[in-house]
């Protein structure tokens, strides 16, 4: 039996398969591939935030919301008094809250070389301002500072912004420096120049208070940037000199030191009254305090109880106990911004986050010393605490930047991490 003959063929025919299912248009699996790296990378936004940055956010946040409470008890009275609305200064504050709770958050996302390139247009508006308060009738004299500027119905302090731009300003220029900041020269241009004379003009206004945190922070960035010991000392025996001068300068100003120790104020008699009453609120508390809402000194007894003297209604209604709250809150947030210092690289974060932090926990220490009685009345609030629009919306941003300081660290970290186990792994 013989086979069939063999039909030459050109190619080889391959038997067709099962027919695939009908392929997914690539216009929609672009669509989900798309939303799902939208997803990953929210997600990563969302943890890849340091602990630093979550601790500072956190502890600022109870600060403000406790700050808040503590306004809305300590100026009902007055208020109503006021405006017939116990919540008017309460509201009042909220909408300042309101105002630089975005600003906090956006700032946090700014990088570093937008500070870099604009802080000299900052720190011109800011003396520009308070230039407008000492040479027009913009300018609005309170407890004898000239250092409010009134716009229709807004007043604002642009000492603030000064101490805002200032810290940035030390930041940058101090970073430039690094190298040279071991020779006299170098330390004294541009330093006392720009930065002395935006001191000048906020103590032109009269305000001892805001002129001393601003000395105090300008030294704060001189030393975390390596400026030498002798330079600073120089400094420091400079500013005290400049202050016993200022002070003895105004009757008002004399007048709160002889009441500091123990005389009466001829010129400013509210001082005796304010710093008495002051101690009765914190004695009054005891332990536990009086209760929430209680206090019998903000019915008129207490001047700016919601405002330099916020310290004494929060030991009244909340005694030791909340006094004491308020203490290892600034300490807390001391330890965060030291935290952060060591964990940057740049100069830049360093000198700034520095800078802030002395502003911040300087100024509560200023605060809580005048309630307690070591130091005589010099009239500044008590930071993300105290009522007072401009104050709340400057130290909001000024923690913004940190945060974005924060933010920039821990990136750089886990980029030098992740470069180091690539280099490992070749």
């Amino acid at each position: 039996m013989t086979s069939p003959p063999r039909v030459p063929t050109r190619g080889r025919t391959e038997r067709p398969g099962p027919a695939a299912p009908p392929s997914e248009p690539r216009s929609g699996a672009a669509a989900r591939i798309g939303a799902l790296t939208t997803r990953i990378q929210l997600g990563r936004g969302m943890t890849s935030e340091s602990a630093n940055y979550f601790l500072l956010l956190g502890i600022t946040l109870f600060m403000v919301v406790f700050g808040l409470v503590m306004v809305l008890s300590s100026s009902s009275v007055e208020a109503h008094n006021d405006d017939d609305n116990f919540f008017s200064r309460f509201w009042s504050q909220g909408a300042y809250t309101l105002v630089g709770l975005p600003l906090m958050f956006l700032v946090s996302r700014i990088p570093r070389a937008f500070w870099r390139k604009t802080i000299w247009f900052f720190l011109g508006a800011a003396c520009f301002l308070q230039l407008l308060v000492l040479l027009t009738p913009l300018g609005v004299e309170i407890g004898g500072n000239r250092n409010w500027l009134r716009i229709g119905s807004v007043t604002a302090q642009p000492s603030e912004a000064i101490k805002l731009a200032l810290v940035v300003w030390l930041g940058v220029v101090l970073a430039r420096k690094r190298d040279v900041l071991d020779q006299w020269k170098h330390v004294a241009v541009p330093v006392v120049p720009i930065a002395g004379g935006a001191v000048a003009l906020v103590l032109l206004g009269g305000d001892l208070g805001t002129t001393m945190i601003l000395a105090a922070l300008i030294l704060g960035a001189l030393y975390f940037a390596g400026v030498r010991m002798r330079y600073l000392a120089t400094g420091v025996v400079a500013v005290g000199a400049l202050a016993i001068v200022v002070a003895l300068s105004s009757a008002s100003r004399v007048g709160r030191i002889a009441a500091y120790f123990g005389g009466t104020s001829v010129a400013n008699p509210d001082v005796d009254w304010q710093i008495k009453n002051g101690f009765y609120a914190l004695a009054s508390g005891g332990v536990f305090g009086v209760g929430l809402g209680n206090s019998h000194s903000k019915w008129s007894w207490l001047p700016a109880a919601d405002t330099d003297f916020i310290f004494a209604i929060i030991g009244e209604e909340l005694g030791l106990i909340g006094a004491v709250l308020v203490l290892l809150l600034f300490v807390m947030l001391a330890v965060v911004f030291l935290r952060i210092i060591h964990a940057s690289t740049d100069p830049f974060a360093r000198v700034t986050t520095a800078a802030i932090m002395v502003w911040l926990i300087g100024q509560a220490f200023v605060n809580i010393a005048v309630v307690l009685g070591v130091i005589p009345v010099l009239g500044v609030p008590l930071p993300l605490i105290s009522a007072g629009g401009t104050a709340m919306i400057s130290s909001m941003i000024a923690i913004g930047i940190v945060l974005s300081f924060a933010r920039q660290s821990h990136r750089d970290s886990l980029s030098a991490s992740e470069t180091g186990s690539a280099g490992r792994g070749a």
